[in-house]
Parts: structure tokens; C-alpha cells; sequence
């Protein structure tokens, strides 16, 4: 089967707070955890790779970035990303991962842009793994979720898994755990630089 069109997105734009410093910029063995990303999406096909929010000028130079984009709602959570991402999106399928799963491959973006392709009805496919939702590991088409997720964000919704219940989704369960398993602080990234 061959995949529709699609943008990969990752998502740039949090505070790193846990971290103490920009994670989409941190390197490991050499590469930005950005670009780490921006390859798994580049190798699954995207037709472009955007990233949304964080350091622009810095970002749209790495290896993989096709695009830099300001978040267009920054300090508003992951919903607001994703919709700066659909703005900016050129594709109706959009893929969005966030900037801190080094260890994700192309098959996670294969694997939801696959699901979504099955039912042109779904909205959303997004990743389960050991029975937690992924919200930021999906596939979206964005002709069926803009306006649900613009409405629900007006209405001061934050975090994309709140929408899941007004579209219709698919849950994929076939995403390997090590691909959601995100660095959210510095002994996190040193354990995956270390290779455990």
C-alpha cells in the first residue's frame, strides 16, 4: 500500500523545564535530538519536515528541517502546536512527533500514517503503547480535526488527547515502546547517549 502525501511535524516549542535547557538543540553522538526526529519522518517519506516553536533561527539550520516556524501560540501547550502546524502544513495528512523521542524510527510515522489511510473518516491515529495514549505521536488529517481542535482550543483546551473523544481516532498499538520513550531530563539523555 502506498502512503499518502504527509508533513512531518516535530514539535519544538516547550520549556524544557525538566531538562534546564532547549531539548530540540541537545546533541547526541552529534545530532540534535530535533534532527534525530526530523530523519525518522524524512526516512518515512514526509514531504516536508517542519518544525514548530523554540530557538527558529537555530532549528532551520539542522540537518532535516526543512522549515523553522514560530509557534503561533507560545506558552499554550501542545495544542497550540499542532495547530501552528496545520497552518503551515502543505499536506491534509500532517505527522506530528515531539522533539524528545531520539530513539524513534520511520516505522512510527509509517505506522500512522497507514492506520489513518484505512478510514478516510478518522480524524486521528495515534500511538498506545502498554495501554498509555501518545497524543504526540499521531497522525492527523486536517481537513476532519482544524475547526474541532481551533473550536476547543478557544474554548481553552491545551493538550491534543482532550480533542480525541469529539473525532473520530484510531489507536495504534503496533508503535515499539523505545519510540515514545521520551528525555525529559539531563540523566534521561545521558542513559540513552550511554546506549541503555
Amino acid at each position: 500500500m502506498s502512503l499518502p502525501s504527509f508533513t512531518g511535524v516535530v514539535l519544538t516549542g516547550g520549556s524544557s523545564r525538566r531538562m534546564g535547557q532547549d531539548k530540540s538543540l541537545l546533541k547526541v553522538h552529534g545530532v540534535a535530538l530535533a534532527s534525530v526526529v526530523a530523519a525518522a519522518l524524512n526516512e518515512a517519506g514526509a514531504s516536508e519536515v517542519i518544525a514548530v516553536g523554540g530557538d527558529i533561527a537555530n532549528l532551520a539550520a539542522l540537518a532535516g528541517i526543512d522549515r523553522a516556524v514560530p509557534d503561533r501560540y507560545p506558552g499554550e501547550g501542545p495544542l497550540g502546536g499542532v495547530l501552528t502546524a496545520f497552518d503551515y502544513a502543505q499536506d491534509d495528512v500532517v505527522v506530528i512527533l515531539a522533539c524528545d523521542t531520539p530513539q524513534v524510527g520511520a516505522s512510527t510515522p509509517i505506522a500512522l500514517v497507514a492506520a489513518l489511510s484505512m478510514d478516510h473518516q478518522v480524524a486521528v491515529s495515534y500511538a498506545v503503547v502498554d495501554d498509555r495514549i501518545q497524543p504526540l505521536t499521531a497522525a492527523w488529517r486536517r481537513s476532519l480535526a482544524w475547526e474541532r481542535l481551533q473550536s476547543s482550543f478557544e474554548q481553552g483546551v491545551r493538550a491534543p488527547r482532550s480533542v480525541f473523544g469529539d473525532l473520530s481516532v484510531l489507536e495504534v498499538r503496533t508503535i515499539a515502546p523505545e519510540a515514545v520513550d521520551d528525555v525529559d531530563h539531563p540523566e534521561d539523555l545521558q542513559r540513552y547517549a550511554a546506549g541503555s
